[in-house]
């Protein structure tokens, strides 16, 4: 998988982008590449959409992002759909957990405590205070100068705190998870909304904030079985499911399962089922034709 923040901050080009502190990035962009992409990111980030349409695929539903469109993508793996009858234009700010932390930690008035489980993609309204936000950014991509990153720095904050003062309670129990959450809880989570993307240990480590023996160390306590073990079984689990009940093809069951290759797919799931999965994708075919007759 692509990881969207290195590939963008290692690529010279194609889109204007402000970097502060190695970590804070925005940029404008109205580039497309291939139909599907499927991305990762370290970090958070905030997505405002000024043109056209893509559809982020998660591992639970999929968010259809259209103009006038602002979300919170948590950190994490997606597939990205892309539509080419239109360019789609948009604002990026990616943003660390430490970042986000830090700034709620120094607001005047605490964070409301709210609780919850969480998407991972919150949407944001698109309220006076954030369209004025963005309206505001849009001088620093146009004019060719650079700002101080003092001042960049400033305007991430400033994001931070528009977006807790909008009372959105599915965005506040993610920062009170950010700030409160226990480590253990943060594993869990980090698995369960990206256990179907083809992220290596390693990435699913870093998405935990941990080292890779401490992930390792935590998971099997959470677990009590090893991370690959769990990811094998997850994954086969859910590809049967888009087989039998959501009408994918071998192929793209495979590819949105998180296997590497086709054949990796077909063998792990005769091993774990019994049947290829083209066979279990016929006999699902079979059933519903039966019961409609």
């Amino acid at each position: 998988m692509i990881n969207s923040y290195t590939n963008i901050t290692s690529t010279p080009g194609g889109f204007r982008k402000l970097i502060c502190k190695d970590s804070l990035l925005t940029l404008f962009n109205c580039k497309q590449d291939s139909r599907y992409q499927d991305i990762w990111s370290h970090h958070n980030y905030i997505l405002y959409v000024l043109e056209g349409r893509k559809i982020w695929h998660t591992a639970h539903r999929s968010y259809d992002l259209r103009e006038g469109t602002c979300v919170f993508v948590k950190k994490g793996g997606a597939i990205v759909e892309q539509f080419f009858d239109t360019d789609f234009c948009f604002f990026l700010f990616f943003i660390p957990d430490d970042f986000i932390c830090d700034v709620l930690n120094k607001r005047s008035r605490p964070v409301p405590r709210v609780w919850g489980e969480t998407e991972p993609i919150i949407a944001v309204e698109s309220s006076a205070t954030i369209m004025t936000y963005f309206q505001s950014m849009y001088p620093y991509f146009i004019d060719g100068n650079e700002p101080d990153p003092s001042l960049l720095e400033l305007k991430f904050r400033e994001l931070v705190m528009a977006l807790a003062d909008q009372r959105n309670e599915a965005l506040l129990s993610y920062f009170c998870a950010l700030m409160n959450e226990p480590q253990i809880v943060s594993v869990q989570r980090v698995m369960e909304q990206n256990f179907c993307f083809n992220l290596r240990l390693e990435e699913f480590a870093r998405l935990s904030s941990r080292s890779l023996s401490a992930f390792k160390r935590d998971f099997e306590k959470l677990y009590g079985i090893s991370p690959g073990k769990w990811l094998m079984e997850k994954r086969l689990s859910h590809s049967l499911h888009l087989l039998t009940n959501m009408g994918r093809n071998v192929a793209e069951a495979a590819f949105e399962s998180g296997f590497e290759s086709y054949s990796h797919f077909s063998r792990s799931f005769r091993k774990r089922f019994g049947h290829p999965p083209t066979a279990m994708k016929q006999l699902a075919i079979m059933n519903v034709t039966a019961s409609v007759a």
